[in-house]
């Protein structure tokens, strides 16, 4: 069974959702028979290189409800044995991790892309880690277990940018409009940073061959349902 997870690594339900499917994934007894590919996403594909301070851009979006929201996931996070420590993290663009992740996935195989994500998304929202930031990110690639050396060459050119761009395309494209999306088998969808069990029962009924709630869906950014969604006003809606 082949599960593709869309997920940007600057949406918090996505770490959650990663999380969650993941403790899903332990107590399912298939779980050796079942490939995990992460798929790039973003929010904001607008958003500057330069970082800025989350609380900052977060209130400019929400306003007096922006420290609330960080306060519901921050102890939703707890509880998973996430931290969220949101006075760290910076806010920028996605797209170079996204790269290094796409990276990992065709020279290491998905299990290394699975542990970088986690790396990334761990050192993002609890150490501030500048995603943008080159040699940030070949130090967590190293920590995941890839060749700093190797990642370093990488990150200096453009390798991979078109490839991931058509990712992000071909996630609008299959009707993804929000993340966490985790995709089965290319057929069946489930929306947002859903409970283990969700999950369990997902990956049940696909090796059942029974269907799943079908791709389209959107959800309001970062909802309660667990999923974070591209506002509309942004562009290549």
């Amino acid at each position: 069974m082949k599960v593709e997870i869309y997920s940007d690594i600057a949406c918090p339900w996505c770490y959650v959702g990663k999380t969650r499917f993941e403790q899903a994934l332990a107590a399912f007894p298939q779980a050796a028979s079942v490939e995990v590919v992460y798929r790039p996403f973003q929010l904001d594909p607008s958003a500057p290189e330069q970082p800025r301070g989350h609380r900052e851009v977060l209130a400019a979006k929400y306003g007096p409800q922006a420290a609330a929201m960080d306060d519901r996931i921050t102890a939703l996070g707890a509880a998973e044995g996430i931290t969220f420590d949101f006075d760290t993290v910076l806010e920028n663009n996605s797209l170079l991790a996204h790269r290094l992740l796409r990276f990992a996935l065709d020279s290491h195989g998905p299990a290394v892309q699975s542990r970088l994500k986690g790396r990334l998304m761990a050192a993002h929202f609890g150490e501030g880690l500048d995603i943008g930031d080159r040699g940030q990110l070949a130090d967590a690639a190293a920590e995941a277990g890839l060749d700093r050396d190797a990642v370093t060459a990488f990150l200096a050119g453009d390798g991979l940018r078109d490839e991931v761009l058509a990712d992000i395309d071909g996630a609008r494209g299959l009707g993804i409009t929000a993340v966490p999306t985790f995709v089965f088998e290319g057929k069946w969808a489930v929306q947002g940073g859903q409970e283990s069990a969700t999950f369990l029962q997902a990956l049940e009924q696909v090796a059942e061959e029974t269907g799943l709630v079908r791709l389209g869906a959107a959800a309001e950014a970062c909802g309660d349902d667990g999923a974070c969604a591209v506002p509309a006003e942004q562009p290549g809606e």
